[in-house]
């Protein structure tokens, strides 16, 4: 077995071996066109005729051929030329076709959003209650009702226009000047300035360089060993070749845009070699911007989203259900008439809870902000923040997330499976020259890590006098590397390294079937084992000053093999942890191989035996073969996919939200978009491709579980606080409707009056905004928090009651306290009464039904506390002050406060007996503790 030349060194990105000078000769890339320009065009160039109708750069018949054409086609499709635009033809196109700028950057206005926001349905309930308010003349409760949905879409547009602008700030990806050929007249002499990527138009000539964006649509015209990185379009990991097209190419027919060797597409970039490309397409015609079609973007109602509309629907129904029983009952016994439509309108005003949107808003306003100050999370959709907080399974890729994008050499091994630090010797040597030789700004991952092990190994020593010659750059068609060599003092012979992929490799060996076969098995034990593997090979070839050629690249030695494993993130194993134990289930999406996959996971400590009792990972061979109702019970026990598409991804996030689940999935790129569309709440991080960040609703400053878990927990929090204010409002609420149409059919009077009933809500609506500001107990952090309506409804419905049983209760005491009253003084009394009772009760309501499994924890509600305090101090002294009479309302005996405070206490009594039996058979949410459990046995 061949050894590394004495003395192998290694070095990362701009390594150099000491002592040598390169005899560095610039390799042409496979396909390149001639050397030279292109030729012009006749009657092409722009300041001639214009081009013959139907073939201008906007026309259908050429926007459906581009990627047919040749380079002087393309050229002439587009009326340029080599030699670039004039001037004033781009700023005539510019204005035609309208800046390179993608549709979805173009900022929402503030009162388009505000506008928007009416959506909502609970907020379009509202508004039309305040409409129809005024329509009776019950101005005051239509101003409060009207102000209130003001004030909640002035929140919810501000917060969401704030998370724009810092989204924004994060579109460090596009380029944003390009260097382009442009000529000041038909006869000048054309010459490169850089201009805003904004400012390009098609048919404007661009060069190309290493590290370069691609900033539209292009077609190649020249290529020098030009390849381009377009994983953000296509998911590939392996840099692709690019060059011209001087002829059809029959071999081309239907083979899509992406893999046409002499396209380019916006948001991919340049990975080595140099060219010159004519712009086909820019704006919302690129393919970049397909991601961003409506219909692409189309997402199922989220997690908030059914929530919200579950209990919205609930609350309508009853609201249009009560101002028509409140009059027919009036009617039939009492004799009334339309003059109690203010009021009946007012009963449907008090059963709603008009300070939702409101709650709601500020809530996740604040929850937003913490997490943008305290750990750099931007949410761009504020109902985001709560799906954050119900999510119960998260959905991610394992580079990046569960392991660093930095693998390292486990071992290096000859065709018998025997240690050879020889074999990484050559390997080191083969990326070395291939990195300066093709001019790659950086070496890929896998090289970096070879080099670096060589570095560990102990230096080059005599290998550094190995001088470069050529190297030919990977490609995924040839799916290798070479670098050739040169020895000082070996005359007339130059050493071919190959390094790739055990397959290409083994092709372009000199070896016999069952050798290659054996060779094959070898690998394939190992890639089952986890590890990712580089062959080797090399041979000697009389050295020649032509060109070389992939023709080159056969009858090799085989060297060995190079095996590396993903290295686990360091935080990824607690984080897990942490995530499952607050009921997160984590599935890993990838498109490794699936050893690979279970590899890590196995590292991690993630369990992969969930289907069946076998290895649990569904490869996406199977994801094809099941129908959706099968995929989502697969979905539902299984921990990893391998193998998997973009399309495979979204249909497995899709298979999880139709079996119940709420989804998050953490993506980053171009084919993340359709995952991130189908899951209830889309997550990237900073670094993400421009066009996932402005598909995701959450965006994280690194790529790491443990903001996911700080965000979750900011979710809960908000959710949290939401869901206590629904409950004690819907519970206090329905218990005074039940009581209010109680007392109006009894009594010869209106219960309260309309003014009475909106000054009581006025009160009860400036206390419930400590429910924004409220810390949870810890309860509600443990598992996801999801607003069930039919959950609320038990809830309000048992408490309401017991709410009602009060106030029915405050009638006796009322007629044994006023028994002496008659006439309007008697009126008065008892609607001060009532209202003093009533915000008594309510102020019981919010300290004694806070969320909160322990009395420390109930205690810890200050600003709760301190909003009861404050509403019981008004509900006392309202009726003795000068406001009182004004609003209808007189003095108390005595005697009414003590029996009041009997009753009050009884009723503290009866709301702590039935919290307690709740929280005995509501523990923590029966689905709340099984999604903590089945997510604590994945690990």
């Amino acid at each position: 077995m061949s050894s590394v030349p004495e003395g192998s060194a290694a070095a990362g990105p701009g390594r150099t071996s000491p002592g040598t000078s390169a005899s560095v000769t610039p390799f042409p890339a496979v396909g390149t066109s001639p050397s030279g320009p292109v030729p012009e065009v006749v009657g092409t160039e722009l300041g001639t005729a214009d081009p013959p109708p139907g073939t201008g750069p906007d026309s259908p018949q050429v926007k459906t051929s581009l990627q047919m054409k040749t380079s002087l086609q393309i050229l002439r499709s587009l009326d340029s030329g080599p030699r670039g635009l004039v001037e004033a033809r781009a700023e005539e196109r510019l204005t035609r076709f309208g800046e390179n700028v993608l549709p979805a950057w173009r900022p929402v206005s503030r009162p388009r959003r505000f506008v928007r926001s009416l959506r909502d349905p609970f907020t379009s309930v509202l508004l039309c209650l305040g409409l129809v308010s005024a329509v009776v003349s019950a101005w005051g409760t239509a101003c409060v009702i009207l102000a209130l949905v003001g004030v909640s879409c002035l929140l919810r547009s501000t917060e969401e226009h704030r998370a724009d602008r810092s989204t924004a700030a994060l579109r460090e990806l596009v380029a944003t000047t390009a260097t382009v050929v442009r000529r000041a007249s038909a006869d000048a002499v054309p010459r490169e300035r850089e201009v805003p990527v904004a400012d390009l138009v098609p048919g404007d000539v661009i060069r190309l360089g290493p590290g370069d964006l691609v900033p539209a649509d292009v077609q190649v015209l020249r290529a020098g060993g030009l390849t381009v990185h377009q994983s953000a379009l296509t998911g590939e990991s392996a840099p692709v070749a690019k060059h011209p097209l001087d002829a059809p190419d029959p071999a081309l027919d239907g083979a899509g845009p992406f893999a046409r060797p002499q396209l380019c597409f916006q948001g991919s970039s340049v990975t080595s070699g140099s060219g010159t490309a004519v712009i086909v397409a820019t704006g919302g015609d690129t393919r970049f911007a397909a991601a961003h079609d409506g219909r692409a973007r189309q997402r199922g109602a989220s997690a908030f989203d059914r929530s919200v509309q579950g209990i919205s629907w609930t609350l309508i129904r009853f609201m249009l259900l009560t101002p028509p029983l409140v009059l027919m009952a009036n009617a039939a016994l009492r004799g009334r008439g339309l003059e109690t439509l203010p009021f009946a309108v007012a009963v449907a005003v008090g059963l709603t809870p008009e300070m939702l949107p409101v709650i709601v808003t500020t809530a996740l306003a604040r929850g937003a902000a913490r997490l943008a100050r305290t750990s750099g999370v931007i949410v761009k959709r504020l109902p985001a923040l709560h799906d954050l907080g119900a999510v119960d399974v998260l959905c991610l890729d394992k580079t990046g997330t569960l392991t660093e994008d930095r693998p390292v050499v486990e071992e290096a091994v000859d065709g018998s499976d025997l240690p050879d630090p020889g074999v990484l010797g050559w390997a080191a040597l083969s990326a070395l020259w291939a990195l300066q030789l093709a001019e790659l700004p950086a070496p890929d991952a896998l090289d970096e890590a070879v080099l670096d092990a060589a570095d560990e190994a102990g230096g080059w020593g005599p290998s550094a006098a190995y001088e470069g010659v050529a190297a030919l750059p990977f490609d995924p068609v040839r799916r290798v590397a070479t670098a050739v060599l040169r020895r000082p003092g070996r005359v007339g012979v130059h050493t071919l390294v190959t390094k790739g992929a055990v397959e290409a490799v083994l092709e372009r060996c000199a070896l016999d079937g069952d050798e290659r076969e054996r060779l094959l098995a070898l690998a394939g034990r190992k890639a089952e084992s986890g590890l990712r593997l580089l062959a080797v090979a090399r041979a000697d070839r009389p050295a020649r000053p032509g060109a070389y050629t992939p023709a080159d690249e056969r009858g090799l030695t085989f060297v060995g093999l190079v095996a590396l494993r993903d290295v686990p993130t360091p935080s990824a194993a607690d984080a897990l942890g942490v995530l499952a134990r607050r009921g997160v289930t984590v599935k890993v999406l990838t498109g490794d191989h699936p050893g690979t996959a279970a590899h890590v996971c196995q590292d991690l400590g993630l369990r992969t035996d969930a289907v069946g009792g076998g290895d649990g990972i569904v490869t996406a061979d199977l994801v094809d073969a099941l129908s959706d109702a099968e995929l989502a019970r697969v979905a539902d026990r299984a921990t990893v996919f391998a193998r998997c598409t973009p399309e495979h991804k979204a249909r497995i996030v899709s298979a999880l939200r139709a079996a119940g689940h709420t989804t998050g999935f953490l993506g980053d790129g171009v084919n993340d978009l359709p995952a991130l569309h189908a899951a209830d709440v889309g997550i990237c991080p900073r670094n993400a491709v421009d066009v996932a960040r402005e598909a995701a609703d959450v965006v994280l400053a690194e790529k790491d579980l443990t903001a996911i878990d700080r965000a979750v927990l900011e979710g809960r929090h908000s959710s949290g606080n939401i869901a206590t204010y629904l409950r004690i409002t819907l519970s206090s609420n329905l218990g005074n409707v039940i009581a209010m149409l109680t007392a109006g059919l009894m009594l010869p009077f209106l219960p309260m009056l309309p003014a009475q009933v909106l000054v009581q809500n006025l009160c009860f609506d400036a206390a419930q905004l400590a429910f924004a500001f409220d810390r949870p107990a810890a309860s509600v952090l443990r598992g996801p928090t999801v607003l069930r309506s039919r959950d609320f409804l038990r809830f309000i419905t048992g408490f309401g009651l017991l709410n009602a049983a009060a106030d029915l209760a405050t009638f006796g005491v009322l007629a044994l306290a006023l028994h002496n009253a008659a006439g309007t003084d008697g009126e008065a009394a008892f609607h001060a009464g009532w209202f003093t009772e009533n915000l008594l009760t309510q102020a019981l309501v919010l300290v004694l039904l806070r969320t909160g499994r322990s009395a420390a924890e109930r205690r810890a509600g200050g600003p709760l506390r301190a909003a009861a305090a404050g509403l019981a101090v008004v509900g006392v002294l309202l009726p003795v002050t000068p406001l009182g009479p004004l609003l209808g309302m007189s003095a108390l005996p005595p005697l009414y406060y003590l029996l009041l405070g009997s009753v009050l206490g009884l009723y503290a009594v009866g709301l702590t007996a039935a919290r307690r039996r709740y929280e005995r058979r509501h523990p923590a949410g029966v689905e709340q503790e099984r999604s903590i459990r089945k997510a604590g046995a994945e690990l």
